[in-house]
C-alpha cells in the first residue's frame, strides 16, 4: 500500500514510518522541510492523489504561537484529500470519563498540555463535520505516549481511555494495522498498550 505521511520526523510519525515499512508498506515521508507542509493545499491533494492512505503525525506549535494556522492545515487535509483514507494522530484530551467530560477539562489535567489538547479537541470535531464522503480514522493515544517498547499488545475503545499508557511503538502498530484492516471508519477511537 502506498502510504503518504505527514510529520514523518517526529516521534510518532517516524515510528509509523518504520512499523508501515519493516511491513512492506511504501512509505513517501513528508515533512516542512521536504516541501510536504500539511498547510500547503497542493501538496496535500498531490499526496492523496498519489497514495492510497495519507497520515498526519503533524501537531499545534508548543511554542506559545497560535494553533490557528495548524487547525487551518487540518482543514486543508480534510479539502484536499479526494478519495484517500485518511489517518489522523490526535491527541487523548478530547476522550471523556465515564461520566461523560473530556479529559482535558477535568480538575488535574496538566495547564503545560491543556491548549494543545483544545486545539485536538477541535481537530476532531472539524473530522466529524466532514464531508461523508471523506474516509477519516482520528487515531487518539493513552493518555500518556512516549518512546518505548514496541509489545504489539494493545486494547482499544471508542471515546473513554482503553488505559492509561501506551508506548510510541505500539501506536505505530495501532495505525498500521487501522490502515491494513480498517475498523473505525469515519470514526474516534484509541488504544492503550497492554
Amino acid at each position: 500500500m502506498k502510504i503518504a505521511l505527514f510529520g514523518a520526523t517526529g516521534m510518532v510519525g517516524s515510528r509509523i514510518a518504520s512499523e508501515a515499512t519493516a511491513r512492506g508498506h511504501e512509505v513517501t515521508p513528508l515533512s516542512r522541510s521536504t516541501g510536504g507542509d500539511l498547510a500547503d493545499a497542493d501538496a496535500v491533494r498531490k499526496a492523496a492523489a498519489d497514495h492510497d492512505v495519507v497520515v498526519s503525525a503533524t501537531g499545534p506549535s508548543r511554542t506559545g504561537e497560535s494553533h490557528q494556522p495548524w487547525l487551518d492545515a487540518v482543514s486543508t487535509l480534510i479539502a484536499g484529500s479526494g478519495d484517500a483514507r485518511v489517518l489522523f494522530v490526535g491527541g487523548a484530551g478530547s476522550l471523556l470519563t465515564p461520566d461523560g467530560t473530556r479529559l482535558l477539562d477535568t480538575d488535574g489535567f496538566p495547564d503545560a498540555y491543556k491548549a494543545e489538547a483544545t486545539s485536538g479537541a477541535a481537530a476532531l470535531e472539524l473530522f466529524r463535520a466532514a464531508p461523508a464522503s471523506l474516509d477519516w480514522t482520528f487515531v487518539s493515544p493513552a493518555p500518556v505516549i512516549a518512546p518505548g517498547e514496541r509489545t504489539g499488545s494493545y486494547a482499544t475503545a471508542l471515546d473513554t481511555p482503553a488505559g492509561d499508557f501506551i508506548s510510541a511503538e505500539d501506536y505505530a502498530v495501532v495505525v498500521v494495522d487501522e490502515i491494513e484492516e480498517p475498523r473505525h471508519r469515519r470514526q474516534r477511537f484509541t488504544a492503550a498498550t497492554v
